[in-house]
Formats: C-alpha cells, sequence, structure tokens
C-alpha cells in the first residue's frame, strides 16, 4: 500500500536544487505525484507530494534530515493519506485582476470563507502593466464549492464584491 509525505523545502536559490531534490526521492524509490517549485525573492521553494512504500517513505524521510545541511535548506516533511473524493463540492476557479494594493488575498479569502468555500489552490503574481508601468496584481484561485449553493447567487454575490473592491474578475467551473 502507497503512502504519502508532504515536502516543503526553501533555501538559498541556486542552480542544482531540483536535481538533488528529485535524486533524493528517486533514490529512496519514491515518486513525486505533484509539486509546486519557485523562487521566491531569492529564495527557491518547493513543496512536493510524493509517494511510496512505508519503507521508501521512511528511507526518504531519513535521507531528507541529512540533506538539509548540505543543501542549505529548511525541509519539513508530513505523512498525509490520499486526498478524499468530495462529490459534495463542484471545482471552480477564480481568476482576479487588479491595481496592487495590500489586502487584496485576505478580502478573497474571507470571501469564500464567510461561505464555507475551501481554497484549494492559490497563486498569485505582481507585475507591471504594459504600456504605463502600473503595478498590477493577479489571483488564480481554485475552489471547492458545495452543491448545496446556487451557482447563479454565489457568481452574482462574488462579482458585486469584486466591484465593489474595484477588482476585475471571472467565476468559472473547472472544466476536465
Amino acid at each position: 500500500m502507497n503512502k504519502q509525505l508532504v515536502i516543503t523545502a526553501v533555501g538559498s536559490d541556486h542552480p542544482g536544487i531540483v536535481n538533488e531534490l528529485s535524486r533524493i526521492i528517486v533514490d529512496c524509490g519514491c515518486n513525486i505525484e505533484e509539486s509546486r517549485m519557485s523562487v521566491l525573492g531569492g529564495e527557491f521553494t518547493a513543496m512536493l507530494l510524493v509517494s511510496g512504500n512505508w519503507n521508501t517513505i521512511a528511507k526518504l524521510e531519513s535521507a531528507l534530515k541529512g540533506a538539509e545541511q548540505r543543501l542549505e535548506m529548511h525541509i519539513f516533511s508530513k505523512a498525509t493519506e490520499e486526498k478524499a473524493p468530495r462529490p459534495d463540492v463542484v471545482p471552480y476557479a477564480a481568476d482576479v485582476v487588479a491595481l496592487d494594493h495590500p489586502g487584496i488575498v485576505h478580502s478573497l479569502a474571507s470571501f469564500f470563507s464567510a461561505r464555507n468555500i475551501n481554497i484549494e489552490e492559490l497563486v498569485t503574481s505582481s507585475y507591471k502593466a504594459a504600456h504605463t508601468g502600473t503595478p498590477m496584481f493577479s489571483v488564480h484561485m481554485e475552489v471547492g464549492v458545495p452543491a448545496r449553493l446556487s451557482i447563479a447567487e454565489l457568481r452574482d454575490a462574488f462579482m458585486d464584491f469584486c466591484d465593489q473592491l474595484n477588482l476585475d474578475a471571472v467565476l468559472e467551473p473547472i472544466k476536465g
């Protein structure tokens, strides 16, 4: 039976980190199921969902402890279970673009939290608008909407909420 391990790693960015992390995982007999890796500021960050049988996972946990100093990273791991299917939830994507200002993520999180809607994934980025150089902010969220909620009412409330905050937004089902 496969076990799962969530790994987070943060350290100064330099070439070869992905190679080293993935080599440790494969050398222990484990498999990367999902991952998110990015350079934030000057730091390399990684989140990985790794699977293997109980002894390969144990071997990996031990290898990661040794790799922390060698890779000059902080590495944290936690055993997890396979995500249970949720037939009572409909996956939706919310995409928002706005002039960059503090509090956008918090406002969006509050909107969904107040309706008991789980944020499954959240990705943000800052950039300068073409031609003007205006600081912009974009948010992509994947949320689990309880099937009991009226999608039309939710969409209307979300669009009104975003209009009040001057956020350009779209809320649509995730296909496939």
